[in-house]
């Protein structure tokens, strides 16, 4: 092969690896309960049916401050809408929550008479962006309600990004 064919692959070959990397990073915020927010009256396990959550997707429960709770709790603790061994809890709305490991994580509402008139959340977290166990495929939100999409890890770009580029820059000059 030429050197000029054998530069153009390298690029080429470069920038799909620049894309890849910056598809990686995607993740997704969720508004829990879309429009209703955080609140009594909503059926949480129907809004998170169809949903893929992944590590490093976000929950944003949208409440005014005082009014309702988020707090992380086991799954009998979930069960019995006790929050005697919560993991976490802020009432300071509106509250977001980084999923940072895979596997089933619940909230609930700890306003006596909200968990159990069905102010609770339960979500299957994935391991990766191809979603949760249950459901191997990822689809992006449909409505801007739902979900919105950004990229990267707080501005950083992944090093096998910069290490791509780098070979691009090396290439062309």
């Amino acid at each position: 092969t030429s050197p000029k064919m054998a530069r153009c692959t390298s690029i080429a070959l470069g920038a799909l690896i620049v894309i890849s990397c910056v598809t990686w990073g995607s993740a997704t915020d969720y508004t829990v309960g879309d429009t209703s927010g955080w609140t009594s009256g909503v059926d949480y396990s129907t809004w998170t049916s169809g949903k893929s959550f992944a590590v490093g997707d976000s929950l944003v429960f949208n409440y005014a401050s005082g009014a309702h709770t988020v707090t992380e709790v086991s799954s009998s603790d979930y069960d019995s809408c006790s929050s005697s061994n919560a993991i976490s809890n802020d009432s300071n709305g509106p509250t977001t929550i980084q999923l940072k490991t895979p596997g089933t994580h619940y909230y609930i509402c700890t306003i006596p008479g909200h968990c159990s008139g069905g102010m609770k959340l339960a979500v299957t977290v994935g391991s990766s962006a191809s979603g949760s166990p249950a459901t191997p495929t990822r689809t992006p939100p449909t409505t801007t309600t739902t979900g919105t999409r950004y990229s990267g890890a707080g501005g950083l770009a992944p090093a096998s990004a910069m290490v791509a580029v780098t070979g691009l820059v090396v290439l062309l000059f």
